[in-house]
């Protein structure tokens, strides 16, 4: 497996492109803004690009799946919760034109080429919030953070959803994954178990 991290927009969102090296199929988890800049770093692939993972449904992560979605023609994935908010025109959240073509749920098992994904549910940044778990590395959106965690204050945010998310799904995984987030530097589940403050 091959991976590509691109910061994108006014808020440095941490755009994820991972590569079946054995099969030259990929996934682009959360494209948020600068859509120019993430297609033209995505096409230096020369990959073919199985579908699009969306970690919550904030802006800062969609602005650019319309462009995606118009170029290669693929699927979106978010959960339904976030899907829904974005529908009703919900503050902080994406447009209909970013919005999912399917959804996740806690447990789902998705593919691309050789490699399987586990699809993880974190509620509390967002009602929808999804963490994905790829063989040792676990892109956890705005759910977890280096030494931090999500807001929760913005619309659907709740603090301890979000803090019981993280105790009972995140820190039970191994300490050796390594935690790619949203925003800001990676870190690994047995770091924030040690130096985290909110947990």
């Amino acid at each position: 497996m091959k991976m590509s991290v691109i910061q994108a927009g006014a808020y440095m969102t941490n755009c994820y492109m991972i590569i079946d090296e054995n099969t030259n199929e990929s996934i682009v988890i959360d494209p948020g803004d600068a859509p120019d800049a993430l297609l033209k770093a995505f096409k230096a692939t020369k990959t073919k690009l199985s579908f699009i993972l969306l970690t919550h449904g904030h802006a800062d992560h969609t602005a650019a799946v319309s462009e995606f979605k118009k170029e290669f023609g693929v699927d979106v994935y978010m959960n339904e919760d976030d899907s829904k908010l974005i529908n009703s025109g919900e503050y902080m959240f994406g447009t209909t034109s970013e919005n999912a073509t399917k959804c996740v749920s806690d447990g789902d098992e998705l593919q691309f080429g050789d490699i399987k994904i586990k699809c993880i549910k974190t509620p509390g940044h967002t009602p929808g919030g999804m963490c994905y778990l790829i063989g040792n590395c676990l892109f956890s959106g705005d759910t977890l953070f280096n030494s931090s965690i999500g807001r929760t204050d913005f619309p659907g945010g709740n603090f301890q959803t979000l803090i019981d998310a993280i105790k009972n799904k995140l820190m039970k995984l191994d300490e050796n994954i390594v935690v790619y987030p949203g925003h800001g530097e990676k870190t690994t589940i047995g770091y924030e178990k040690t130096h985290n403050p909110f947990i």
